[in-house]
């Protein structure tokens, strides 16, 4: 420990002011004291130097403290807060938290402590290690900071900084229900062309656009040439210009008429795809670059750069597909000439990959059903079920995939496939059996409503049967008194309609017509009225007529929806048995007779028509039906006539799974 001496001016007084020069020894003394006292005490130690260079360093002002250069310079305090951003580099906005860690190690004039350094990095990340800080005691007995670079990291030097790198996640897979990724690695072609090969550009844009024109519109979007010839006249000779990126099928469609067109190149390579280009579009979303909504709506989650998944399944499970970025720490260093180098990683933390989403969906079953629909012009939908467990295995929209996921989420009247319910509720009321005589006049009047049937054809007295596979209308009007007020709404709640379901994703399950006047019983018995349904509705009520009970349809199985919903009370095996039967004189006999020769099982099903805006001229087309283990529904926006527009779509599909 160091004293000061100093020479109290009251010595060189005369002799006369002794008193007074004891006076000021003694107070002297007291003083000398007092200072040694303090310059011993931990207030004025290294360690609370280091305890003020933890403060200011975290507040960004350093200016109560001293420091030094390694050789004893001074270093104002304002060159060390600059430097000490520079360094921090990408980390300047979030100052780390410090705090000492022991006591510092005092050896002669020297003083060594450590301080814990811990960053928080994005998304919560914490990066810790310790690092040392040397101090100098100076003549006045007061510690001064070594100022070095190496006091923000140990590897960090003049010139150096900090950069953070954020580390994309794997995206997790949808799965179908085998357990497969749908979206994997698929064969692409790149088609080019090279400059400096063609003589008349005008010419080569007008045949590829021919080639390009004859491929089948469900492989391939359109291609637009309009503007390759002048791409070529811009490009450099030798320059490979891109035209069109085809899915491998859609390349080997027209290869023999691009192939040796003058100047034309080509890529293979592997792309990220589904099976096909409309495989379930509408069903599982995209997965696109992050867009100003998404990071406006969730501050700090994204960057950009990012992939970020928009509607269906990839917008419904972002949370649980996109995973956890990670991050790493780099040193880089900024040479004389203002040129980057270096990349030593001082810290990582690794991207935690997306869980994967497994589906119910059948590859070869939804393929088939996008391909059915792929001619459509109109909105379209067909959703299929496995009878023996309920699994959706395909849920397909048109045209195109669909921009909108109707096969679950539509809202519109059934038309005569309610037929199916209505006759349900009759059968196990025991109102008619499949072999009574029934009307089926030419209208029906009910309350002052004259309700017709399609084409305004006429049966007589006929077997109900034979009403039900004709579709007559007004048979079931004149049947509907015989359904109690809620008979029709309790035969829909027996197939599920109506009903909560946990799909995993939102579906809509159907509002039945109840009560009201008899005009309105009257419509609803053959699906008009205010009743409303979804394809995915009629297709689990179908698979329901089929298995003999309801049970939920299945469409997200990992993660699993939370409360399972019970199967439903079995049905009458009598009333379900008589259905049955009659929905495949539907086929044989009836209004779809288009599919008494699709190669398989039986086909059994309903047609439907349903007026739409009180127009008889506005019209949706409907086809439900099974074959097999399959239920499934088919809808058509405006689509004219059931057995018109629905069932060649339901054949189409049938016949694509057969030839699978």
């Amino acid at each position: 420990m160091r004293a000061r001496t100093t020479v109290p001016v009251s010595a060189m007084r005369p002799e006369g002011g002794r008193r007074m020069r004891r006076k000021a020894t003694v107070a002297t003394a007291l003083l000398l004291a007092v200072t040694a006292l303090t310059s011993c005490s931990s207030d004025d130690g290294p360690d609370a130097t280091v305890s003020a260079f933890i403060d200011g360093w975290h507040s960004g002002d350093l200016t109560d403290i001293g420091f030094i250069t390694p050789a004893g310079d001074r270093v104002p305090a304002t060159d060390v807060t600059e430097e000490l951003t520079a360094l921090s580099g990408d980390l300047k906005d979030t100052p780390p938290q410090l705090r000492p860690d022991g006591d510092a190690e005092v050896t002669e004039d020297i003083a060594t402590a450590t301080i814990a350094v811990e960053w928080t990095l994005p998304g919560d990340v914490r990066w810790s290690y310790p690092t040392s800080v040397r101090l100098r005691r100076g003549a006045d007995d007061a510690w001064q900071i070594i100022w070095e670079p190496a006091i923000v990291h140990e590897r960090l030097g003049s010139g150096d900084r900090l950069a953070l790198n954020r580390l994309a996640p794997p995206r997790g897979a949808i799965l179908d229900g085998a357990g497969q990724p749908i979206v994997a690695p698929r064969a692409v072609v790149v088609v080019g062309v090279q400059p400096s090969e063609v003589d008349d550009p005008a010419a080569l844009a007008a045949q590829l656009d021919a080639a390009f024109r004859a491929i089948r519109p469900a492989i391939s979007p359109p291609v637009d040439v309009s503007g390759l010839a002048d791409r070529l006249d811009a490009a450099k000779p030798d320059a490979f210009v891109e035209v069109v990126t085809l899915r491998e099928e859609a390349y080997e469609q027209i290869r023999d008429r691009i192939y040796e067109l003058p100047g034309t190149k080509f890529r293979r390579q592997e792309w990220d795809l589904a099976p096909t280009r409309e495989f379930a579009r509408a069903l599982l979303g995209t997965v696109d670059p992050v867009q100003r909504q998404d990071m406006e709506a969730h501050p700090g989650r994204y960057e950009v750069g990012d992939l970020v998944g928009h509607g269906g399944l990839q917008g419904g499970y972002e949370e649980r597909l996109r995973g956890v970025p990670g991050y790493s720490v780099q040193i880089v260093g900024t040479a004389p000439d203002g040129s980057v180098s270096g990349d030593e990683v001082v810290f990582r933390a690794d991207a935690q990959p997306g869980e994967p989403l497994r589906t119910t969906l059948d590859t070869a079953v939804q393929t088939a059903a996008d391909a059915a629909l792929a001619d459509e012009e109109q909105r379209a939908a067909l959703v299929a079920v496995r009878v023996s467990d309920g699994a959706l295995v395909a849920v397909a929209n048109g045209p195109d995939g669909g921009t909108e996921n109707l096969a679950l989420t539509a809202q519109v009247p059934p038309g005569s496939t309610f037929k199916m319910v209505s006759a349900l509720g009759l059968l196990e009321a025991g109102a008619v059996d499949p072999d009574a005589p029934v009307d089926c006049p030419k209208t029906a009047t009910v309350d002052g409503r004259t309700f017709t049937n399609s084409d305004g054809f006429e049966l007589g007295r006929v077997p109900f049967r034979t009403a039900f596979a004709r579709s007559c209308n007004t048979t079931f009007v004149e049947l509907a008194p015989q359904l109690e007020a809620d008979g029709l709404a309790e035969a829909g709640r027996l197939l599920g309609l109506e009903g909560e379901w946990r799909l995993g994703v939102s579906a809509f399950t159907g509002a039945v017509s109840a009560g009201g006047p008899p005009a309105e019983r009257a419509a609803a018995a053959f699906g008009q009225g205010t009743t409303l349904v979804s394809p995915v509705a009629m297709a689990g009520a179908t698979a329901a007529v089929v298995r003999g009970q309801w049970r939920q349809p299945t469409l997200i199985v990992e993660p699993t929806p939370p409360s399972a919903v019970p199967d439903g009370p079995e049905l009458d095996p009598a009333a379900v048995q008589a259905l049955r039967t009659m929905m495949r004189e539907v086929v044989t006999d009836g209004t779809g007779q288009a599919l008494r020769d699709v190669p398989g099982e039986p086909v059994h099903g309903k047609t439907g028509t349903a007026e739409y805006d009180d127009d008889p001229a506005n019209t949706h087309a409907w086809f439900i039906g099974w074959q097999g283990d399959l239920a499934f529904a088919v809808f058509v926006e405006q689509g004219g006539s059931g057995s018109g527009q629905a069932v060649p779509i339901a054949e189409r599909f049938l016949r694509g799974l057969a030839t699978d």
